[in-house]
């Protein structure tokens, strides 16, 4: 996926594209995500993950050699907090400006599709694996400093998807009779933020360590970490801790057989990953 903080960089990767592609297949992965530091203007969102999707798309349909498009859409273009699982008949209410931006491209081509191209919307739940960047990331440094782990008072559970998982549904939509649809991504079975703690200290041979801190005292810390530079904020603690179980019966069911990798194989592939990246 094309993350970058300058908007400039993200439009010119775009028209690129809408210039010089000439392929049988279309795989949309470009877009402006989450902005932890608050940064970012909404219309960023909507320049980036609708407008331009809007340009590509409409590419796709005017380019006669072209037979699929695959939009990789989010999760959180359907719900940013989610109440039981997460399957592809929930109704939509996202809050935040990705989220919105995102199900707007995905109103936009659903409403604009043609005879003769298929379409396909992915909605991956978090994608991680090798050179991976974000939450894993801090959870694994505060592992491999040595820092207790504060939350283990948020017994959660979410759903996460390899990356290996994401390139084999690729692939089956690319090379098997896959149904276009709208398809939620996820590996089999979910886990919570305390197992990968404890996946990482096991990989670096050591014993877990996790402390249950009051979540009021949690809370207050988070807030601070709105306005301060401290490694925890509202937004950060929300997906460290949430709930977000994603069903991918649907896709699992269309290619009609599992995916390869467990959860915690590709979990295990990616803290490897880390573990060699820090020495």
């Amino acid at each position: 996926e094309k993350q970058s903080d300058s908007l400039d960089e993200v439009i010119s990767y775009d028209e690129y594209f809408a210039c010089n592609l000439n392929a049988s297949y279309y795989i949309h992965l470009a877009g402006k995500a989450h902005d932890l530091k608050n940064m970012s203007d909404d219309t960023e969102y909507f320049t980036v993950n609708y407008e331009l999707t809007k340009k590509l798309y409409d590419r796709f349909v005017a380019d006669k050699s072209a037979s699929d498009f695959i939009y990789i859409s989010s999760v959180k273009a359907i719900a940013d907090q989610v109440n039981g699982e997460l399957d592809e008949e929930y109704d939509p209410t996202p809050v935040t400006a990705y989220g919105r931006s995102k199900l707007k491209a995905e109103e936009y081509i659903l409403d604009n599709l043609i005879e003769g191209k298929q379409v396909f919307i992915l909605r991956p739940c978090m994608i991680h694996g090798p050179g991976n960047k974000g939450n894993l990331n801090l959870l694994f440094k505060i592992v491999q400093k040595g820092i207790p782990w504060p939350l283990g008072n948020y017994n959660n559970k979410r759903s996460f998807l390899s990356i290996d998982n994401f390139c084999y549904v690729i692939r089956e939509i690319l090379n098997n009779n896959i149904s276009q649809c709208v398809y939620n991504l996820a590996d089999d079975e979910p886990l919570s933020t305390n197992q990968v703690v404890e996946m990482i200290s096991e990989q670096l041979g050591r014993k877990p360590k996790i402390l249950n801190i009051p979540k009021p005292l949690i809370q207050f810390g988070a807030k601070l970490g709105n306005k301060l530079p401290l490694p925890l904020n509202e937004e950060r603690l929300q997906k460290l801790t949430e709930n977000y179980l994603v069903s991918n019966k649907k896709i699992v069911s269309e290619i009609g057989k599992p995916l390869p990798v467990s959860a915690r194989e590709g979990m295990r592939k990616t803290i490897q990953s880390l573990i060699e990246e820090n020495g």
